[in-house]
């Protein structure tokens, strides 16, 4: 491999949805622009490839296309199993979409191709190495050496994942941590059942506080999977133990239709969600999606957090100019916390409470009970980030935050 030696604006480090949500800002502000990645896209990424409302609305302001992408699957309403066994069917809002399905194999890659055309030199296949600080500290500007490239820039957006060697290479990662959560997720086709066009949550007594899931996909497939908290309980052998088993219960037999068939294998990763307390920023090295720990602490959700971090570091580079480049990451980390961390913190408390089994199966209980506009709202409380975070952002209020549009509205 040759080596090349590049000078750009901003380095990239990821090519998920957080990095090239970044790059595609950046670049149509007018910046330079180059994404880094150790895979090689179109690549496969350990995912439940649910789409939530917030992930939905930034998508749209990138400007992807949902015909773009070709298992895209829309999905218009959930049910939802109590511990005890009941379940309840919740529609979403008709005005617009506010959920909906997508391999991360594609959704990735299309938003990577977004990145290229608005201007990224998007070099996937080339891992980041190191820091070269003795040129850094000469020139003021960041090196960073990657597989096969020496590059210059004024910034680094750390995209990297769970494990950022990024953040490691800064000596601000935590070695002894391994996430608050743990996904496990297999795709399954020939499904016959409700599972084919509707999104399942089941809330298994041996899972709390955890949850199961069937995600609906085109061409009667579904993203199947399960994730629990990692509290120190349960060996890492035993949760692997849950996998047949959940397989094998009747509700989900039920839910997925005789005669479905499981996918190549299962796959696992960790859930990292404590955006709260991690360092958001290294110097002008601005942390993004999972290397932020950004991920929904309640739901595990993290595309649409990966999508807005990425968005707010790029705002941040942008607003912090040629004149005042160290105001970046201060910019950065404080439109962090109006955003997430409050709706975080909101998300813990909440958690704690559909953790339990009185608490998920009153919750169901009174959603059974309520009418059309109570499923409707609970709908959004779950799938949508703004009813749930006014409870602690009064800054975020406003007259319609129950009757805002979903996204793709038009």
């Amino acid at each position: 491999m040759t080596h090349e030696n590049l000078s750009v604006d901003v380095v990239v480090v990821g090519g998920g949805p957080a990095g090239s949500a970044a790059a595609i800002e950046l670049c149509r502000s007018g910046r330079s622009v180059v994404v880094i990645d150790k895979a090689t896209f179109p690549r496969d990424k350990c995912c439940g490839d649910g789409l939530t409302t917030l992930a939905l609305r930034e998508l749209e302001q990138l400007g992807l296309e949902p015909d773009k992408v070709e298992d895209w699957c829309d999905v218009d309403g959930a049910v939802l199993r109590s511990p005890s066994g009941r379940s309840v069917r919740v529609p979403l809002p008709e005005d617009g979409r506010y959920a909906a399905v997508t391999p991360r194999l594609q959704l990735d890659d299309a938003l990577l191709r977004m990145a290229r055309a608005a201007g990224a030199d998007v070099r996937d296949g080339h891992g980041f190495r190191s820091f070269d600080d003795s040129r850094s500290e000469v020139d003021d500007v960041i090196c960073v050496e990657a597989d096969g490239l020496s590059i210059e820039a004024r910034y680094v957006v750390a995209a990297d994942g769970m494990w950022s060697p990024v953040r490691k290479a800064t000596g601000t990662n935590d070695p002894g941590y391994f996430g608050e959560w743990h996904g496990f997720r297999q795709y399954a086709s020939g499904v016959t059942g409700s599972a084919a066009h509707d999104l399942h949550v089941w809330f298994e007594p041996d899972l709390l506080p955890g949850y199961a899931w069937s995600f609906p996909l085109p061409s009667n497939r579904a993203n199947i999977g399960f994730g629990v908290l990692r509290d120190g309980t349960r060996t890492g052998k035993e949760i692997k133990e849950i996998w047949p088993d959940l397989l094998r219960r009747p509700h989900v037999i039920e839910a997925l239709g005789n005669g479905f068939t499981m996918e190549d294998r299962h796959t696992a990763w960790p859930i990292p969600a404590r955006v709260d307390s991690v360092p958001l920023t290294a110097g002008r090295v601005l942390f993004v999606g999972d290397a932020a720990a950004a991920t929904d602490v309640m739901t595990g959700e993290g595309i649409g957090q990966a999508l807005l971090t990425g968005r707010l570091a790029a705002e941040a580079i942008i607003a912090a100019g040629a004149t005042r480049p160290d105001d970046a990451g201060r910019l950065y980390a404080h439109e962090v916390r109006h955003h997430l961390v409050a709706d975080h913190r909101m998300s813990l408390a909440l958690g704690r409470v559909l953790g339990k089994r009185w608490g998920a199966r009153g919750a169901i209980r009174v959603v059974g009970a309520s009418g059309s506009w109570g499923r409707r709202n609970f709908a959004r409380w779950m799938f949508e980030d703004e009813p749930r975070a006014v409870a602690l952002t009064p800054s975020r209020w406003h007259r319609h935050f129950l009757a805002r549009a979903g996204a793709y509205r038009d």
